[in-house]
């Protein structure tokens, strides 16, 4: 016995095809682009940064911000969750003291310190290590605002990883 669809139905069959077929063909695009991503639902991740330079910093935080705006990581079932943590000469970076820096690197600190806060409105959480901080004598009180302190970034990013977050290293 041969099943006809109703007339009245044709419209909707139709458009669920469609939508199926546009659902496949992104999910392929995002594959296609980075064969890496295929199966994947969402990326986490933590970018352990202990680059002190804030020249190179700045290029290094251009791709990062290019991870969690990338199209094909927009694409994916679970939005990203990005932590970056500040270890070792890293945490010079988010210091408002610049002393042991050149008038070269002055510059930078004024585009570094825009990319920190455009980081915090994209809902980057960024840590810095207290451990460091002392340890490099920093004085806790130049720190920026939109950087959290925790006391041992290594703890932080052990607790990222064991939550499933990727770590990144940032030398």
């Amino acid at each position: 016995m041969k099943r006809r669809v109703h007339q009245s139905l044709r419209p909707a069959l139709s458009l669920a095809v469609t939508l199926m077929l546009l659902l496949f063909a992104a999910a392929s695009a995002v594959a296609g682009d980075y064969p890496a991503l295929q199966g994947v639902k969402g990326l986490d991740s933590v970018f352990d940064v202990t680059i002190g330079s804030p020249r190179k910093a700045i290029v290094t935080f251009q791709a990062i911000r290019g991870v969690y705006l990338d199209e094909s990581v927009r694409a994916l079932a679970n939005p990203p969750s990005t932590v970056i943590v500040f270890l070792g000469p890293g945490v010079k970076l988010v210091s408002s003291d610049h002393s042991d820096y050149g008038k070269a690197d002055e510059q930078a600190f004024g585009k570094l310190i825009q990319m920190i806060r455009q980081f915090k409105k994209d809902g980057v959480r960024m840590e810095v290590c207290m451990h460091a901080v002392k340890a490099l004598g920093i004085d806790p009180a130049t720190l920026m605002p939109e950087v959290h302190p925790v006391g041992n970034g290594f703890i932080s990013v052990l607790g990222y990883q064991a939550q499933g977050y990727s770590m990144v290293k940032v030398p």
